[in-house]
């Protein structure tokens, strides 16, 4: 992606919509992640998993949110400092990853404010959906972000 400037609070409006580039999920990678962090065998073992509800090897959804902090990261969305969470208020999956799928992110900017105790910054808000390649969802999270002010803003 291009070089873009920072983002600051003063940046960011209701409705404005940032993207990221796509990545492949492949077997390995699924395999590797949920080896050390979800080693459940529909994640793990494409025999155990054929016999599991999702019928075939998928991803954790945790990795899912993995890879779409990583796209996020890499994406168009360059928050001055970093995104620095200060929660997520909600999460859902609403159908899972398999090997193979080409993920991206779109987020969009669903509430901005300063903060009332910290002048020099403010709380956003935002909606990040990943999709698979068929542009459909495959998680979905509402998120709240620090965001410095300008330097040098007058409150």
């Amino acid at each position: 992606m291009p070089s873009i400037s920072p983002i600051y609070l003063e940046d960011l409006a209701v409705g404005q919509v940032f993207r990221s580039g796509p990545t492949e999920i492949g077997v390995d990678r699924i395999r590797s992640f949920a080896a050390e962090f979800d080693p459940q065998p529909f994640h793990l073992d494409e025999d155990a998993a054929s016999s599991s509800l999702f019928g075939r090897l998928v991803a954790s959804g945790w990795q899912t949110a993995a890879i779409t902090m990583r796209l996020l990261v890499d994406g168009e969305l360059k928050i001055a400092g970093g995104l620095i969470g200060l929660g997520v208020e909600s999460i859902r999956w609403p159908r899972p990853v398999y090997p193979g799928d080409v993920l991206r992110v779109e987020s969009e900017i669903v509430e901005v404010r300063p903060s009332h105790s910290n002048p020099d910054r403010g709380i956003v808000r935002i909606r990040s959906t990943t999709f698979n390649q068929d542009d459909q969802p495959v998680m979905i999270q509402t998120a709240s972000l620090v965001v410095p002010r300008r330097p040098g803003h007058q409150p």
